[in-house]
């Protein structure tokens, strides 16, 4: 895990957003994604500056929409956010949670 993995890590393990679960490296489908929730259908990736290239772009919008199809809700948000603003992270995460 990145840095910034461990630290949003550190605020989502062991039931801290309502007591929902979470999964770090989870494999779903043919894609392995940074933290699962099976309970509220929802993924979260962290990025790295991989993500904001040409490439990594086209990337993420296909595994997004392959995952979407398959009933999953995704939430990005950069190295740089998790850092900076943990939480307004954290409120996007509990929102999305309470859905």
């Amino acid at each position: 895990m990145t840095d910034a993995e461990r630290f949003l890590w550190s605020k989502i393990r062991q039931r801290q957003v309502k007591g929902h679960q979470f999964y770090r490296q989870k494999i779903i489908g043919r894609y392995i994604v940074d933290f699962y929730c099976p309970k509220a259908a929802l993924v979260i990736e962290v990025d790295g500056g991989q993500h904001y290239t040409e490439e990594g772009k086209v990337k993420d919008k296909t595994r997004d929409n392959a995952l979407f199809h398959m009933g999953i809700k995704v939430l990005r948000f950069s190295d740089r956010e998790v850092f900076l603003d943990i939480h307004a992270v954290m409120e996007k995460i509990w929102g999305c949670v309470q859905e």
